[in-house]
């Protein structure tokens, strides 16, 4: 029993060696080939690790470049049409930040949106020629939506006191309500804002070296 234990033993360190033979023939052939595409391109062959960082690298590359507006598109908005024009009046050419505060204006009956057509005067509309307004509630809380999801991609572009500098509402497709009564409110929404100051400054820059 002993001696064919000791064999048997014999046998596995025998069948070691060999597999440890083995791969060190393997990796001294990879060593080889290696050596041989350095040679023939003369340049380093990237190994995976390397390559997952360069792809790391673009990638925090593309995340910081800046973009230069930041842009909010709705299709088919359950808003009034009319009342979503008069909005985009009122808002074009603010500040974001302050395009909320006045729509948080117009819902608290402060201020109201100036409106042509037969609408009745409101004294915080006195301001314009007609001084006619309304306080569209519905309207101004999804508008108040939007402003807010345009200052956080204006965040995220990496752009700071931004003024809306387009707003358009147009019609959008409108199903039918219940039974074919009537259509429902849809309308197309496009908000987009960019950094003028810094245009500006330059202005201001190319007029000084005129002088």
């Amino acid at each position: 029993m002993e001696q064919k234990n000791q064999k048997s033993d014999e046998k596995k360190q025998n069948k070691k060696q060999e597999i440890v033979k083995k791969t060190n023939e393997i990796v001294k052939a990879d060593d080889k080939i290696m050596e041989k595409t350095e040679s023939s391109t003369g340049k380093s062959v990237e190994t995976p690790k390397e390559k997952s960082e360069q792809i790391k690298k673009s990638e925090t590359q593309k995340k910081k470049i800046q973009k230069n507006e930041a842009v909010v598109n709705i299709q088919n908005a359950p808003v009034s049409t009319k009342y979503s024009r008069d909005i985009c009046k009122f808002i074009k050419y603010k500040q974001i930040e302050k395009a909320i505060n006045d729509l948080e204006q117009v819902l608290a009956h402060k201020k109201a949106i100036p409106m042509k057509g037969g609408v009745g005067h409101k004294k915080s509309a006195g301001s314009f020629a007609s001084g006619s307004g309304k306080y569209p509630k519905d309207a101004t809380e999804y508008f108040i939506k939007l402003l807010k999801s345009l200052s956080a991609n204006a965040t995220a572009n990496g752009l700071e006191n931004t003024t809306i500098v387009e707003a358009f509402a147009n019609i959008g497709q409108k199903p039918r309500a219940r039974f074919g009564r009537w259509k429902r409110k849809r309308t197309h929404l496009r908000l987009v804002a960019k950094e003028l100051i810094k245009k500006q400054k330059e202005k201001k820059k190319q007029g000084e070296k005129t002088k």
